[in-house]
Parts: structure tokens; C-alpha cells; sequence
């Protein structure tokens, strides 16, 4: 049997992190989401696998068609490239040649950008495998806030009788995972598809009558930034204890240091769970609290507190800086003393301006997301859930409170008063 990964979307909500790298590609637990989601895939049983790709393709295809990457996850993994964003019904479609008399009569489907285990796939393929008229397998699973998901009614017999997509009122507290087990006939079936209100190919239009399996394992998925952090949580405490590649000298460590190749700590403290990527280098004076993942040849030094936050690699905060409750992006440079609030005063969940209007993040402490390659002057300071995008330069003293988008230059303009030795104003300088 093979699997088939929907890696194509763009992950709008996702920005800025986005406008640089698939969601797929997203870092939790110092590894793309994709890598978890394939991981589990394996421990299910599946060993050959197609991602579907469109967004961004290339950021894929390099990473996982690396042969030291599919031999460190044991599986061989083939890409189907989707011509258009027309949905998920199109995303599944466009592997057919690859899965067509290849996989044993019926595959596995799942979105690429979902977090879950190897249970919730195999309760998947099990159910499916005892036999069920439509030729197709959903998970569901009852969740405390269905108005996020597409959910379903069931009839008694346990197929699907409704599917209603996000709404505010939501008949239903059964949730679509998007993970799927589906006959060969399904690619024929999709055909018959017409378009959504969005003009897409919507998969789930082939839903009613399709067999549903209730799950308890563990299963979100990540349409915001903010969801990084429960996924982070979660797969760095299935890790059972400290992993050392790497070098600690003279450091306190309370909780669970996962080093790989190269990387160092010395004359640091680490409280909780941390990851740190090959090459990175904590200290001296770092202080890493909460649950963190550190991406490769990363500098965190010079009494800079790292807290509940995901940094990509390459990040540099070495002198006074505070970063927390934040997801840091690739190549992004602290000067002195720069400072992330992550509460407001009133203690009131932090919300967020996207593209389609503000989000309630549900949570009470958020600092900011930071895209690739943007670099803080000395005492720069954000203000919490406030979006920077890729490409900037925070200037000395600036406190940013509101959105700043990509490429774009911040600055206070300064006005300097010169007093002379009597007392009396010099000239001003601007």
C-alpha cells in the first residue's frame, strides 16, 4: 500500500513563514512537519509514498528527495507536481498514474500539514481493510471546538450521512482529520466532482455514505502560527529522554536537552524541554526556558532568555535580547538588547491581524512571528502578536506595533536638542 501526501497548498494563514516555504516545511521539534507526519506514516506500515506539490515545489523536492532523508526515514518517496490549485479532489487526482495498479487496490491520503500518530492511520487502513460498499475510509474525532473544522453526522450504522464545512454553528462536534483510506475506483469517482463556491474540487464532496472511524489518538492540524507551539509541545514530549550529539560545559539542566551533531551548550541554563539543532551554540549566559526548538547554526549567548519559542536556523541573538512565545524565522539577526512582549496588561488572550481579519489566538501569552532574513537594530522592541515579515530591518529603538510587511525599512525619526554649557538651546539636529 502506498500513501499520498497533500502538500500543495500554500498556507495563507501561515504568513509570513509561508511566503518562504511551504506549511509542510514549517519546523517543530527541529524538523519540517512533513518529516513527523511521514515518520508516523512508516510506523503504520507504509513504506512508499507519493507528496503531491505545488507551492514552492522545489523547497520539497530537495529536502525529501535526498536519499540520506528517505534512508533515515525508510521509505522511498516519489513527487507528483499539481498543475493548478483546485483542491484537494485535484491534489489526489494528480497522483494517479503513481498509485494506479501500484498500491494494492487502495491507498492512504492525508494533508501534508496535519500532526498526528501512527494510530489514527492504522485504525484508518484496518477499518477500511474489513470491507465497506463506498471505497472509502475517514477518520474523525470529537473536539472541544468544532467550529474550526469541517465536521460530520453519522448515520448509525457509522457512514457518513452530512458533511458541513467551518461554520460558527456546526451540527456536529465530529471533526474531519483529512486522513483517508480509498479505493483505486475513488480517482474515477472525483471526475464527477463540479466546483466548490471556491472553484476547487473539494474531495469531500464524495463523502456521503463513506465509512467514518471515530479516533482517540492524537491529531491537530496547523493553520496558524500559533499552532506551531502545541505541535512543538506535543512531539517534543514523546521524546523520552536527553539525546547528546553534541558538547555541554558548565551548564544547569533541568528538563530534556535533545543535541545533534556539533551543537554546544556552555555556562548556560535550561529549564524544560529543548531542541537544538547541528551546530548551534547556547551561550555563555543563555537562559532557555519552557519548550524550545533551536534550528541549525543558530548563536544564542549574552544573558538571552529563549522561552516557549520555535526558531528556524541561522537565528543570532547573542547580547540582552528576551524572545518569547515566538516563531522566529531562518536568518534573522537580534542586535543588543532587543525585546519580544508576549502579555498585555489587561491579560486578555492576545489577537492577531492576518489577511482575513483578526484572530482570537486563544492564548494568553504570544509574542510575534518573524520572517526570514530580518535583522533588529539595538533596543528595538515588538508589542505581542504582531506579524514582520521577511526581508526587514528593524531600526534602533523602534517599537513595532503593528504589522510590518515584507521588505520594508522601520526607523524612528529622532530629533536631538543640543544644550550648551550655560544653560541656554543650542541648534537641533534631525
Amino acid at each position: 500500500m502506498k500513501a499520498v501526501i497533500m502538500a500543495a497548498g500554500e498556507g495563507v494563514r501561515l504568513k509570513p513563514l509561508t511566503n518562504t516555504r511551504p506549511k509542510v516545511m514549517l519546523q517543530v521539534a527541529g524538523k519540517p512537519i512533513l518529516w513527523h507526519l511521514l515518520h508516523e506514516v512508516k510506523k503504520a506500515g507504509i513504506t512508499e509514498v507519493v507528496i503531491v506539490v505545488r507551492h514552492l515545489k522545489e523547497k520539497i523536492i530537495e529536502y525529501f528527495g535526498k536519499a540520506e532523508i528517505q534512508k533515515e526515514l525508510g521509505m522511498k518517496i516519489e513527487f507528483a507536481v499539481q498543475s493548478e490549485k483546485n483542491g484537494t479532489g485535484e491534489a489526489v487526482l494528480t497522483s494517479e498514474k503513481e498509485i494506479v495498479g501500484k498500491s494494492g487496490g487502495c491507498f492512504v491520503a492525508l494533508a501534508g500539514d496535519i500532526v498526528t500518530e501512527a494510530s489514527v492511520i492504522k485504525a484508518v487502513i484496518d477499518a477500511h481493510k474489513k470491507g465497506q460498499q463506498k471505497g472509502i475510509t475517514l477518520a474523525v474525532k470529537k473536539v472541544k471546538n468544532p467550529h474550526l473544522y469541517g465536521v460530520v453526522e453519522l448515520n448509525q450504522n457509522g457512514t457518513v450521512r452530512l458533511f458541513e464545512e467551518k461554520t460558527q454553528k456546526p451540527k456536529s462536534d465530529l471533526a474531519n482529520l483529512s486522513v483517508y483510506c480509498m479505493d483505486e475506483t475513488v480517482f474515477n469517482e472525483i471526475r464527477t466532482i463540479p466546483k466548490s463556491e471556491r472553484e476547487e474540487y473539494e474531495i469531500v464532496n464524495i463523502f456521503i455514505g463513506a465509512l467514518a472511524v471515530v479516533v482517540d489518538g492524537f491529531w491537530m492540524d496547523v493553520g496558524y502560527p500559533w499552532h506551531l507551539f502545541e505541535a512543538n509541545d506535543y512531539l517534543l514530549s514523546r521524546n523520552d529522554g536527553n539525546t547528546s550529539h553534541g558538547k555541554i560545559e558548565n551548564s544547569t539542566i533541568r528538563g530534556k536537552v535533545i543535541l545533534e551533531q556539533g551543537a554546544e551548550v556552555f555556562d548556560s541554563y535550561i529549564e524544560g524541554t529543548s531542541y537544538i539543532g547541528a551546530g548551534s551554540k547556547i551561550g555563555p549566559g543563555a537562559i532557555l526556558k519552557g519548550n524550545n526548538s533551536i534550528g541549525m547554526n543558530c548563536e544564542i549567548g549574552g544573558a538571552t532568555t529563549v522561552k516557549n519559542s520555535i526558531l528556524f536556523d541561522n537565528v543570532k541573538a547573542k547580547h540582552l535580547s528576551y524572545i518569547g512565545d515566538s516563531v522566529i524565522g531562518s536568518d534573522v539577526n537580534f542586535g543588543s538588547g532587543t525585546q519580544i512582549a508576549n502579555f498585555r496588561f489587561d491579560s486578555d488572550n492576545v489577537n492577531v491581524l492576518t489577511e482575513r481579519g483578526w484572530v482570537n489566538t486563544g492564548r494568553k501569552k504570544f509574542g510575534t512571528v518573524v520572517g526570514d532574513n530580518t535583522k533588529f537594530g539595538v533596543l528595538a522592541c515588538t508589542m505581542p502578536g504582531k506579524l514582520i515579515g521577511e526581508n526587514c530591518w528593524i531600526s534602533s529603538n523602534v517599537v513595532v506595533n503593528k504589522n510590518i510587511p515584507p521588505d520594508t525599512k522601520v526607523y524612528v525619526k529622532q530629533e536631538l536638542h543640543l544644550m550648551k554649557g550655560d544653560g541656554k538651546d543650542g541648534e537641533s539636529e534631525k
